[in-house]
């Protein structure tokens, strides 16, 4: 496909992944009281409390936490478009690999969002108690909510690397042998990630990161080996088929 063809697909696949998180906005500008009051949740119970310091705070806050839950919301659609797009002409039996791919994805980005909520508390319980005694802790309704979604979207994009890389293998682009070989390098990379990721300094929080990223690096490896497996036998049989029929061709 040419270059301009390739930029005609991208802005096809975001278009459709764009309108699909507006709808999901939508759902959530309605799900908001919900989703502030869940939220609020682990700081109250460290003993804050969040205070809105300007007039088109609650506004703001609304419409920020509506299109991160949109996010989340319509990512089936988001993450089929990112596969169009990584993985294009495929066969009618790849094609299925699609929905796999989805499947896999919502339940990992899910995964990686409960994972953050299991850090939470820890990290506001660490923080927090460096205050002195005998002071308020009125945290600004931004800089928490700030906090709350970039640890989210972090762990959920974690979750989801191990997954493109399984389609990267489908692409052509990265080999089994290639991820394999890389295992140290990876190891190290996801221990690295996880520990800048982690908002407190305790190994604790850095393994409940690691640990699930390392295991579904180890099981991306194995689907790799089987994609690439599969891939070797059909180019094989093509082959043989190829010179069988130039044996039997007259001359």
């Amino acid at each position: 496909m040419p270059l301009r063809e390739h930029l005609r697909e991208l802005r096809r696949r975001l278009m459709k992944a764009g309108l699909a998180i507006i709808v999901g906005a939508v759902v959530g500008w309605f799900c908001y009281d919900w989703l502030f009051v869940k939220l609020q949740q682990p700081l109250n119970h460290a003993g804050g409390k969040v205070n809105f310091d300007e007039p088109m705070g609650p506004f703001n806050l609304r419409l920020r936490l509506s299109m991160y839950l949109g996010i989340v919301l319509s990512s089936p659609v988001w993450l089929y478009q990112l596969w169009a797009f990584i993985v294009p002409g495929l066969t009618k039996r790849e094609k299925r690999y699609s929905f796999g791919f989805v499947a896999a994805g919502v339940p990992l980005l899910l995964a990686g969002i409960y994972l953050a909520w299991l850090t939470l508390p820890n990290a506001l319980n660490f923080f927090l108690g460096f205050a002195p005694g005998g002071t308020t802790q009125l945290i600004s309704a931004e800089v928490y909510f700030t906090f709350v979604t970039r640890l989210m979207l972090t762990f959920a994009v974690a979750m989801l690397l191990p997954l493109l890389l399984v389609a990267l293998n489908m692409a052509g682009v990265l080999s089994h042998h290639a991820m394999a070989k890389g295992w140290r390098v990876a190891v190290f990379l996801i221990f690295l990630f996880a520990a800048v990721a982690s908002p407190t300094p305790d190994a604790g929080s850095m393994l409940i990161l690691a640990a699930p990223m390392v295991v579904l690096y180890v099981v991306a490896v194995g689907i790799a080996w089987w994609v690439d497996r599969r891939r070797a036998l059909r180019h094989a049989a093509s082959s043989f088929a190829g010179l069988a029929d130039d044996e039997a061709s007259p001359l």
